[in-house]
């Protein structure tokens, strides 16, 4: 990932979560791959993905609260009261993100139980151009 990646990268984070507060950084794990943090906090990361001659990103975060308070965590922790969790049709183990209209990615819940998810989020190659 190159530095231009990043700034982009950063930039289309920042909008789809409405928090200015976001930072991307290279992994030190993996030149292909990147950190996000909020603040001084390590919240998720980014890595490449280049299969079929198309080059996207995908943005992971793993996220350690139950299914009953998951829209109020996310909005609490981007300042953001426009997102929202919405079911997804016939799917229990699974909920998508949306930032008002705007759909954003899927949590999965990590366990039977639901205690924990992971947000996923594909980010293509065209949705950061537009930045």
């Amino acid at each position: 990932m190159d530095k231009a990646e990043i700034v982009k990268l950063r930039e289309f984070l920042r909008k789809s979560f409405g928090a200015q507060a976001l930072q991307v950084t290279p992994s030190s794990q993996s030149a292909e791959a990147a950190d996000v943090l909020l603040g001084e906090r390590k919240i998720g990361s980014i890595t490449v993905d280049d299969e079929d001659g198309d080059r996207s990103f995908a943005f992971e975060m793993k996220l350690p609260v139950g299914r009953a308070v998951l829209q109020d965590y996310l909005r609490k922790l981007f300042e953001n009261d426009k997102l929202t969790i919405i079911a997804r049709h016939k799917k229990t183990d699974s909920v998508e993100l949306n930032n008002g209209s705007e759909f954003l990615g899927v949590i999965s819940a990590d366990d039977p139980q639901g205690s924990s998810f992971t947000l996923q989020m594909a980010i293509l190659d065209i949705d950061l151009d537009e930045e």
